[in-house]
């Protein structure tokens, strides 16, 4: 299920906006300042943040723009009363991916919550390289220093999980959700299991992996190079 962090801090809209997003199918989580948000937006992987500008505390300004220096790249739509163009364009300057101005409708919020998710969530080139590694997901095939590596169905939906968020920590619940599908039974070790033996074939040493991190009681993040075809 889609996650939305939803920062604002007057309450009727928040409800409003909660409530409108949960009928959509999202999973919502609400917060009401920018300090909350920030560490929030950190601790957990979002799949959208909706972040209003004017928050008591640090502005949405100063919270997008902390979240991208921390490396932080889940996808942000400011949502501002402001409606001078330098503001929008400080907005997009500092790392949101779109905006909107109240008074907004809710049908144009659904739209451009839509559209940021289709361009920002799932996007795969048809080559994706990294170190010497090269993932051509048109063929779905992995090649290491030019020679092909054999996987497995489920190793070649889990590397493709990883480059689908680089970047992003990904809980074991969230990579037994991307790789087996919701709802199956698959133990961590499992998980972890089918991690290493990833690590085996694209890493120059899996017991000192330099693209596929631990994070210690959380889960992975994959730190692969960006250089793409499409």
């Amino acid at each position: 299920m889609t996650r939305i962090l939803v920062v604002e801090d007057e309450p009727g809209i928040a409800f409003g906006l909660e409530t409108d997003l949960k009928m959509e199918g999202y999973a919502v989580e609400l917060v009401e300042d920018g300090s909350t948000a920030a560490r929030r937006a950190r601790e957990e992987n979002f799949d959208l943040i909706l972040l209003d500008v004017m928050l008591p505390g640090k502005d949405g300004f100063e919270v997008c723009r902390e979240l991208r220096r921390a490396g932080v790249r889940t996808p942000i739509i400011l949502v501002t009363a402001r409606t001078h163009e330098a503001e929008k364009v400080m907005g997009l300057e500092v790392g949101a991916d779109d905006y909107v101005t109240k008074p907004f409708s809710l049908r144009e919020l659904r739209a451009r919550i839509k559209a940021v998710l289709r361009r920002t969530a799932g996007e795969i080139p048809e080559v994706y390289r990294f170190g010497d590694v090269e993932v051509d997901f048109s063929r779905g095939e992995v090649r290491r220093g030019g020679r092909p590596i054999e996987m497995t169905q489920l190793e070649f939906k889990l590397l493709t999980a990883f480059v689908r968020n680089r970047g992003r920590l990904l809980s074991r619940n969230q990579i037994l959700d991307a790789v087996w599908g919701p709802g199956t039974y698959v133990t961590d070790r499992v998980v972890d299991n089918h991690v290493l033996s990833v690590r085996r074939k694209i890493e120059a040493d899996a017991q000192h992996p330099r693209y596929v991190i631990s994070v210690r009681g959380m889960g992975y993040r994959f730190e692969g190079g960006d250089q793409t075809e499409s």
